[in-house]
């Protein structure tokens, strides 16, 4: 089974994603995220210990943003979390922020193929959280703008390929199911 977890900031996603997982004896738990390191950024170091905190031991926890390899990797059940901050650093990996993305495109679209191939070939229960981001207004910079197009192409090709979208809003759950007409 493949569930896409999708919401808001801090509205509940990550939290609903891990208590999906609560009887696993063992879990997956995959981070692309950037390193905490308090000297650096306080506020983002917090937010990765609150999450840490909250993983029972018994997790495994992989830091990475080649998230399309450690789900091939995995044997056991897998919480990735969260998309758009694999996004993120993917892009900012590449360096090409500020380039045309018709330069870069098929870099972004071999990168959401090798991870959609490894999300559809997985044989263990997957969750991912990702981030609803094109609901508020159109940002002024051409890389918020970018993030907000790939991040929307991005999640529409995961929830295609899901057997549940979880829209979470205000901490509750809304399950959106499958979509029979998504061609991929």
């Amino acid at each position: 089974m493949k569930v896409l977890v999708t919401g808001g900031i801090r509205c509940g996603k990550s939290l609903y994603a891990e208590n999906l997982l609560a009887d696993a004896s063992a879990v997956t738990y995959v981070t692309p995220g950037y390193a905490a390191d308090p000297s650096h950024d306080p506020e983002w170091a917090a937010r990765v210990y609150n999450h840490q905190k909250r993983r029972p031991r018994h997790w495994t926890t992989i830091e990475t943003v080649d998230i399309a390899s450690a789900l091939r990797a995995a044997e056991s059940p897998v919480l990735i979390d969260c998309l758009g901050t694999w996004l993120s650093r993917t892009i900012d990996g590449w360096g090409v922020w500020e380039k045309p993305f018709e330069q870069w495109r098929h870099r972004f679209d071999d990168a959401l193929m090798d991870f959609l191939d490894a999300w559809h070939g997985s044989s263990q229960l997957t969750i991912a959280v990702t981030n609803e981001v094109g609901w508020g207004l159109v940002s002024e910079y051409p890389s918020g703008r970018l993030f907000a197009d790939l991040m929307g192409r991005l999640n529409y090709r995961v929830g295609g390929a899901s057997d549940d979208v979880v829209l979470m809003v205000s901490g509750r759950a809304l399950h959106l199911g499958s979509d029979a007409n998504y061609h991929r």
